[in-house]
């Protein structure tokens, strides 16, 4: 009973980082909805909860490998000060409306780490990850404008009445919010309780012995459920700062938006498309957990410039910016200090 309750205390900081992530990257799969007034909140965190969990489950081992290589920490007391650094880092830009990165503040915690404990940095595995802070934004931007495009085509050839459209389009948010739920539990669950793979083991069996579920998908789910309570109770205001401030989107473009983020995050995720591109010798993309801040961002630029660009509130992006650079510094330097003195 002891043993369980420290347990939980040192699993405590990976639910932190949970909420951090429910109260920040989660909010901005259906930030553009909400903030158009498109989908209801209450609709949006019920259905960000469900499927973020269940990408998590059933994908969430390739992206959490990934960072295990950055940095296996075997020992948990010291996987909670990892974990406890990044969801503080996080916390802090959330409660200024910035939509940072996860992904940013467990990576510059785990290199804090290695530099603490001597263990050599896999440049490899960093330069892969690390990538992806420019690549997934870009991308964003890139299938937004694609998407905007074919949609404008189809709009100006449609005779498809308002109402109907409004109706299309609020089925289509809610279609492309699930996928961006499953794709971003597959990818950033690594971010929230991946760093305790390497030092966490339960067995949880049947009454015939077989193993009921293993110790990464019931890390998984417990992260799951720190998310959801992070969407409902802060996720509000970020997803009126990436539906709003950066640029104001039609209900349209808050379409495109969450589609072309759902699909840069999955690229990211699937290891049944990863295995696909190989066999038949197509080159394939990493499975690392990327930013879903960043690629909304990235896609919200990318409406943003297609329709001229002229009304992009350059001072929030550069502040945004700003924040993405600070965040893997600070979660880094913040790291080595705590497993130092602590």
């Amino acid at each position: 009973m002891e043993e369980g309750l420290k347990t939980l205390i040192y699993l405590s900081a990976g639910l932190f980082m949970g909420w951090s992530l429910g109260a920040n990257d989660a909010a901005n799969i259906f930030g553009t909805a909400v903030a158009t007034r498109m989908i209801r909140f209450k609709t949006a965190a019920l259905l960000m909860s469900l499927f973020i969990a269940l990408g998590a489950v059933v994908s969430g081992s390739g992206p959490a490998a990934t960072l295990g290589a950055l940095g296996a920490v075997t020992r948990i007391e010291e996987a909670f000060l990892v974990s406890l650094t990044a969801a503080a880092t996080v916390m802090v830009m959330t409660r200024r409306g910035l939509p940072v990165s996860t992904s940013q503040a467990i990576v510059g915690a785990l290199v804090g780490w290695n530099l603490h404990s001597g263990e050599a940095i896999d440049m490899s595995v960093l330069t892969k990850i690390a990538s992806t802070w420019v690549v997934a934004p870009l991308l964003g931007a890139l299938f937004a404008m694609g998407l905007y495009l074919l949609m404008k085509v189809f709009h100006e050839r449609s005779r498809i009445h308002l109402v109907q459209m409004d109706r299309l389009i609020r089925l289509g948010l809610v279609l492309s919010g699930i996928f961006g739920a499953y794709s971003l539990g597959a990818s950033n669950m690594a971010n929230v309780m991946g760093v305790f793979t390497n030092s966490f083991s339960i067995d949880l069996v049947m009454g015939s012995g077989r193993q009921m579920i293993t110790s990464q998908q019931l890390l998984f789910l417990l992260g799951a459920a720190a998310i959801s309570l992070g969407v409902y109770t802060y996720s509000h205001r970020v997803m009126q700062t990436v539906g709003s401030q950066i640029y104001r989107l039609t209900p349209p473009a808050a379409l495109v938006v969450v589609l072309s983020s759902a699909l840069v995050l999955f690229l990211f995720a699937s290891q049944g498309l990863k295995s696909l591109l190989i066999s038949v010798g197509l080159p394939s993309l990493p499975l690392v957990p990327v930013s879903q801040s960043q690629t909304v961002v990235g896609a919200v630029i990318g409406i943003g410039l297609i329709r001229g660009g002229r009304n992009l509130n350059l001072k929030m992006l550069g502040t945004i910016i700003a924040g993405w650079v600070i965040t893997p510094l600070a979660a880094m330097i913040l790291a080595f200090f705590l497993l130092s003195f602590v």
